[in-house]
């Protein structure tokens, strides 16, 4: 497991935490698992080596994703020949297999314990606003952003009479060229940074700086954390998000395995906290844990 040196970090899940686990892939290889479970997939499959018909891994990582994940590969393509309209095109068919049909289990306690800063929050690539609705509250505003058009119908539908929906909004917008009216206090990014080509991580990291007020906090969820060749979702790994955030002065406030994945992402996903290294920051914070919920303690500075 990659392994990064930060402050000293206990984390624990307690015992009465409870999430709908999503379902688990047959034994038997030619059953594939439902693909909206595992969005990596067929495609985490070792590059250092080739295989045993002498096949090049590349080849060998395209054929496992077209005969055990067809609904990836039905996706990827649409995304690499479409270049205008390849995420919508998903969203028409249906081949969203980043979609978890919930709230993100970790966003979900971390709002319920208060762990979540107030004011203005963004969600780019909302889909179908599940996160931006669970985190929306009188203290707290999100705009849920996404550039696929059937993405931002289906999150109003699902949305529109539930009884906080005057916090929240969506919007149809490019994450790179929208220009918001107001800055935002939170960014969460899940299932984003890992869509976007790598040569755009840099430009992603500049909207963030841009639309990110000075004493706001960017949270990630690192994922995924593997080996494989090609995407979306493109492989990812801590060292990825420091590469395209260090240079614009943010640091990690606490990177940790997240223990509230649900069961296919478990070991592949990291939960991130980056803020701004001013010196006048002090990184030293406790969130008070309840029973059922997740705690995380800092115990230093950065």
């Amino acid at each position: 497991m990659f392994m990064v040196e930060k402050p000293f970090i206990s984390m624990r899940l307690l015992s009465s935490v409870s999430w709908v686990p999503f379902s688990v892939a047959s034994s038997t290889p030619k059953a594939a698992a439902p693909y909206m479970q595992v969005w990596i997939g067929a495609t985490n499959l070792r590059m250092d080596k080739k295989g045993e018909e002498g096949k090049e891994p590349s080849a060998m990582a395209r054929e496992a994703i077209v005969e055990f994940m067809p609904e990836v590969h039905q996706m990827q393509q649409l995304v690499a020949t479409e270049t205008s309209g390849g995420w919508e095109k998903c969203w028409e068919q249906g081949l969203t297999p980043w979609d978890l049909g919930r709230p993100t289990p970790i966003i979900l306690h971390l709002h319920q314990t208060g762990a979540l800063p107030k004011g203005r929050a963004l969600v780019p690539g909302c889909g179908s606003g599940y996160d931006v609705v669970a985190m929306a509250c009188s203290e707290r505003y999100v705009v849920g952003l996404d550039v696929s058009h059937t993405a931002i119908e289906k999150a109003i539908e699902l949305s529109s009479s539930l009884p906080n929906s005057s916090y929240f909004t969506f919007l149809k917008a490019d994450f790179f060229t929208w220009h918001p009216p107001e800055l935002f206090d939170l960014i969460f990014d899940y299932t984003f940074f890992c869509a976007i080509k790598p040569e755009m991580r840099s430009k992603w990291a500049c909207k963030v700086q841009e639309m990110l007020k000075p004493d706001g906090e960017l949270l990630t969820l690192i994922f995924p954390i593997s080996d494989h060749v090609g995407g979306p979702p493109y492989k990812v790994s801590v060292s990825d998000y420091e590469e395209a955030l260090h240079p614009l002065g943010f640091k990690a406030v606490i990177i940790v395995d997240n223990e509230l994945a649900i069961g296919a992402r478990k070991g592949r996903e990291k939960f991130g906290r980056w803020r701004r290294d001013t010196n006048t920051l002090d990184a030293r914070s406790s969130f008070l844990r309840e029973e059922g919920t997740l705690s995380i303690i800092m115990n230093d500075g950065f």
